[in-house]
């Protein structure tokens, strides 16, 4: 069974219609926004130290079980349509073998 990983860069708008979408679509039974695990920490010597970090749009990186590769390739042309659809960027993450 294929595991999809993908990066969402967007509002949490966007996270959720792209997560409703997958949801949606027939054999799709899991669907899981992961938590982002590496600390965001200002480095008190950088240029951006004290600058607002609400000023771009928020990343969301998304699992999703796909049952084969077809239903794979379906949710992939789903995602990137309604990525250009609500103007997000959408990264897929290769397996490496």
């Amino acid at each position: 069974m294929p595991m999809l990983r993908l990066r969402l860069t967007g509002s949490d708008d966007d996270a959720r219609a792209i997560i409703n979408l997958l949801q949606s679509l027939d054999g799709i039974e899991h669907v899981e926004e992961v938590a982002d695990l590496m600390p965001h920490m200002d480095d008190v010597d950088s240029s951006s130290a004290g600058l607002s970090d609400i000023g771009g749009p928020d990343v969301h990186e998304l699992e999703i079980d796909a049952p084969n590769e077809s239903t794979a390739r379906k949710v992939r042309e789903a995602v990137e349509a309604l990525a250009f659809d609500l103007d997000a960027l959408v990264e897929f993450e290769e397996e490496e073998d």
